[in-house]
């Protein structure tokens, strides 16, 4: 997978995408990471790339012609809806898992960092595939969304986890029917006058496995009631 992420802030991409299993899974050529800088692409010598809207208020726009001449610049036109185009916005579907799984079977993937008050609509009536919201709040710009959505999306590829069962058994998988994980427990076997449950030193994998669907089941309820709900109306479509 190529991931092309188009931001005015390209240092903060460096230093996240070289970590943990981000770094890792570029090291194992299963993803490679792009960052453009919009400037590159602004109009005039002062690399300008944002303005005042029309109509007055207060706060800057993103310029369109710096970001679509980006998207241009990776993105060939037969590719279409092959290699979304992904803009960063309030306006957005709420992220999840499933659509995690979806951007993970593309071989290419464009997100554009907006900045300021926003960027001009024609980006997104121009370029635009899909709007995606990480949460209903307000950051400063669309870059550190773009990273959580990446994590998501890069921990899915073949081979990027050293085991894959461990993402089989993840919260919110699909395995799991809206549920959390499992209590985990290491060493020490005592801590803080707490015991590991005995049955998972037992060694009897069926009544571990049954254990941990339990304990999935109890930490969504308690934690989360509202998946318990989600899981319900599932069910009853």
């Amino acid at each position: 997978m190529d991931i092309f992420f188009l931001t005015i802030f390209p240092d903060m991409f460096r230093e996240p995408l070289a970590s943990g299993m981000t770094g890792i899974a570029e090291k194992n050529a299963a993803v490679s990471y792009h960052v453009i800088n919009l400037r590159d692409f602004a109009e005039d010598r002062y690399g300008s790339v944002d303005d005042y809207p029309y109509g007055g208020g207060p706060g800057m726009i993103l310029m369109a012609p710096p970001i679509l001449k980006a998207v241009e610049s990776v993105r060939s036109l037969d590719e279409g809806a092959d290699a979304p185009v992904i803009l960063l916005s309030p306006c957005g579907k709420v992220f999840d898992q499933e659509k995690a799984n979806e951007l993970a079977t593309k071989k290419k993937l464009v997100f554009i960092c907006g900045r300021y008050k926003g960027v001009d609509e024609r980006v997104r009536d121009l370029a635009v595939t899909e709007s995606i919201s990480i949460g209903d709040y307000i950051l400063s710009g669309g870059e550190l969304a773009a990273l959580v959505v990446t994590d998501s999306v890069v921990r899915r590829l073949p081979g990027v986890l050293g085991d894959e069962r461990s993402g089989e058994s993840d919260s919110f998988t699909a395995e799991r029917e809206f549920c959390l994980d499992a209590a985990y427990y290491t060493r020490p076997p005592e801590f803080g006058g707490l015991a590991v449950p005995e049955v998972l030193l037992s060694g009897n994998h069926a009544r571990i496995d049954q254990w941990r669907a339990d304990s999935a089941r109890e930490r969504t309820r308690r934690f989360r009631p509202d998946l318990m709900s989600r899981a319900g109306k599932q069910g009853t479509n």
